[in-house]
């Protein structure tokens, strides 16, 4: 049996970065999210974002890509909010998504960082926080993460 232990940080936006995900769901669909990995295999260490957008901190095994884990999770999470009619318009997930593999030495300071959405956005929106990160490129711009 093969131990593989690989850190990813990813994040998504809502379709057309709409802000759905209200502080009054927001938990919610974070818990959904959770669970529904847990019943699938996909271990989440640690989930949270704003109105627009989430970070996932997940672990890979032997037998799991980025791909699949993040289609399972986007289908399924949105499949869910609109039969539950968590939000009044038809909702969904932008097709892309970014992901970027973390050192277990930085593993806690990434929980730190995806706990704190709220207050980070509060000072810096996230198209502030993704020129911040990716100064003068191209992509991922904004649309680059939502499209």
């Amino acid at each position: 049996m093969p131990y593989v232990k690989i850190w990813i940080h990813a994040v998504w936006t809502t379709k057309n970065r709409k802000p759905y995900l209200k502080k009054d769901i927001r938990n919610d669909v974070f818990e959904h999210i959770s669970s529904h990995a847990d019943d699938k295999g996909i271990y989440i260490d640690f989930i949270n974002g704003y109105t627009d957008h989430v970070h996932c901190l997940l672990s890979l095994n032997a037998n799991q890509c980025i791909a699949d884990i993040m289609q399972q999770v986007k289908g399924e999470s949105s499949f869910w909010i609109n039969k539950t009619k968590l939000t009044d318009a038809k909702f969904g997930w932008q097709k892309k998504y970014y992901a970027a593999s973390v050192s277990k030495s930085h593993v806690e300071r990434v929980r730190d960082y995806i706990r704190n959405q709220e207050a980070h956005h509060s000072r810096q929106s996230l198209d502030e926080e993704i020129d911040e990160l990716f100064p003068g490129q191209e992509e991922p711009s904004p649309e680059g993460l939502g499209n």
